[in-house]
């Protein structure tokens, strides 16, 4: 009688060191595990509905303002610090974490239109309609009481009087120069009270500005009359201009492909472009029912935020041409102003009922610190959704459906609203036609 016995050498399996990996033996032939795909597949579906249980974006409202917010701006020195600033000229330094104000920014007369901040986060620039430029020392970023505190005061560094009004700032992501725009683009120095160079392309308001991540020599403007303008500071003139079919009310660079931008449009919809070949865009991102106002991308280059007049946040694919996440509350209105956080956990929107509200950019992702086995099957999940999103059950869960009711609800509601407001006009004209000089003099 014959008897195989299974022998290993011990030293195939015995560690060298304390240090090194335990040796694993595993045959990866696909006849031993026929079942594989299907348990793979009941995991993805499990994922996508666990994914939607779990799914809570919203984590509080930071309020404060008593006006719409306007503008916002992110400090490099602080993760947790955010700039905002508001229609009736207010401008307030946030802890996210605690969500409490940390300092006040007073001595605008009007709305804030622009804000940025320097390299090295200890400059804070802002800009408005009271045709001012305001240079502001910002404060170390310290441990605040969340029961009680209002913030404090800081008072500008340096006040630079101009002649028109402003409507965007940007600063150079390498570099002390800033750019502010309204009737032209101009070029200041912090050192200097009067800007050391301008731009001028038509005579049209233009509405925002941003700086190439990867030239500080090159930004790109949009302008009420319908168009997106490259300038190169080294040139003398605009370098080119591109005319879209509606405005464009605010445009970002992608930071990892800094050749890369996207607009946000009027028409609804965002445009990204190759500043290379601007005969035509090279994604069209649809999904709101009403202007896009502000658009802001990822520290990662992989996916945008957006916020829309339809009251509504939306993160996008940057490859993708549907949203994939929508994101709103039942209080929160228009949205004027939208950041990631440079982490790219978070998302700070900023909108007309004068509230910042803190999101998260996963949904579904847990707060706190993850161990390693947790982050592991997290990573695992994901490839496994990504791997069979394209069969229908998991399509059918993974698409945003769950704000699509509300968003055909809002569309029906302007197109009622347009139709309204057509039929009004109709009438008053023709009673403007039919009644007689005397009967319109009275």
């Amino acid at each position: 009688m014959r008897v195989k016995v299974i022998s290993r050498s011990t030293q195939e399996f015995t560690r060298d060191r304390r240090q090194d990996l335990q040796k694993v033996f595993r045959n990866y032939d696909p006849a031993l595990r026929s079942q594989e795909k299907a348990v793979e597949y009941t995991r993805a579906l499990n994922a996508a509905k666990l994914e939607k249980i779990f799914a809570k974006p919203f984590i509080g409202a930071m309020d404060g303002h008593i006006d719409a917010v306007s503008c916002m701006a992110k400090n490099p020195n602080h993760l947790k610090a955010i700039f905002s600033g508001s229609m009736d000229g207010d401008i307030r330094l946030w802890d996210i974490a605690a969500r409490k104000t940390v300092c006040q920014f007073p001595g605008h007369q009007g709305a804030v239109r622009g804000l940025t901040t320097s390299t090295d986060g200890d400059l804070l620039v802002s800009c408005g309609v009271d045709c001012t430029v305001r240079l502001w020392k910002v404060p170390m970023l310290k441990m605040v009481d969340t029961s009680d505190h209002t913030g404090d005061t800081s008072q500008p560094s340096a006040v630079y009087t101009w002649k028109h009004a402003f409507w965007g700032a940007d600063h150079q992501w390498d570099g002390n120069l800033f750019a502010t725009v309204g009737a032209q683009v101009d070029i200041w120095d912090p050192n200097r009270s009067e800007p050391i160079n301008n731009f001028e392309w038509g005579k049209d308001t233009v509405l925002s500005v941003r700086f190439d991540p990867g030239d500080c020599n090159i930004l790109i403007t949009s302008a009420s009359d319908r168009s997106l303008t490259l300038y190169d500071l080294r040139m003398s003139s605009p370098a080119r201009k591109l005319i879209m079919k509606t405005r464009c009310n605010s445009v970002c660079w992608n930071p990892r492909e800094p050749m890369n931008f996207t607009a946000a449009n009027e028409d609804t919809n965002c445009y990204s472009f190759d500043a290379r070949r601007l005969d035509e865009a090279k994604i069209v991102h649809k999904g709101h029912v009403s202007a896009v106002m502000d658009i802001d991308y990822s520290p990662t280059g992989r996916e945008f935020v957006t916020g829309s007049y339809d009251r509504t946040v939306r993160i996008f694919n940057y490859l993708g041409d549907h949203s994939r996440e929508i994101y709103h509350t039942k209080r929160m209105q228009r949205v004027f102003c939208v950041k990631y956080t440079y982490d790219g956990t978070y998302l700070v929107s900023g909108s007309d009922d004068t509230n910042l509200r803190l999101w998260k950019s996963k949904a579904s992702e847990q707060l706190g610190v993850l161990l390693p086995r947790e982050r592991k099957k997290q990573e695992y999940l994901d490839a496994v959704k990504e791997r069979y999103k394209h069969l229908p059950e998991v399509k059918r869960i993974v698409r945003p459906s769950g704000s699509e009711g509300s968003s055909m609800k809002l569309s029906r509601l302007f197109l009622l609203a347009s139709k309204r407001l057509v039929v009004i006009v109709e009438i008053a004209v023709v009673y403007v036609e039919n009644a007689s000089d005397e009967s319109w003099d009275r």
